[in-house]
């Protein structure tokens, strides 16, 4: 039982000694997560359509 004990404790500790991020870098890491999935699906329908079309044209 004192291992387990001792384990959170440590875990305590270190949790003390992480750097959180402010809420600007969420923020922001949100923001670029969006937008590149934006473009990527953008991208990728593109591609899509142009594929269709291509098919559709030789069938």
């Amino acid at each position: 039982m004192g291992k387990i004990v001792q384990f959170f404790r440590e875990c305590y500790a270190e949790l003390h000694k992480v750097v959180w991020p402010t809420r600007d870098d969420v923020v922001s890491s949100v923001v670029v997560v969006i937008v590149s999935t934006v473009i990527v699906a953008l991208v990728l329908g593109l591609v899509d359509i142009l594929l269709l079309a291509g098919v559709n044209l030789v069938f």
